[in-house]
């Protein structure tokens, strides 16, 4: 299996989506009972924090791809 990048923003995004279809499974099958509405800002809210999470840490991952470049004005064997 080919390795990838972990995305903790797709993490948070896919675990609110489970959740929210945990909701709505338990509301379908007669477990609970939930107003129509309150899905709405459980997967608005998951969704916006996804965001943020994302862009936290490709913010992180491009600092650090950045900190490991040579810098153009340094010569080819020397130590930073």
């Amino acid at each position: 299996m080919l390795r990838h990048e972990f995305q903790p923003g797709r993490l948070v995004a896919g675990f609110f989506l489970a959740a929210a279809g945990v909701v709505y499974a338990g509301d379908a099958g007669g477990a609970w009972e939930i107003p129509w509405f309150a899905l709405i800002p459980m997967v608005v809210g998951g969704l916006c924090l996804a965001g943020a999470v994302g862009m936290l840490s490709h913010g992180i991952r491009r600092r650090r791809r950045a900190d490991r470049e040579p810098r153009p004005d340094t010569p080819a064997g020397v130590p930073r």
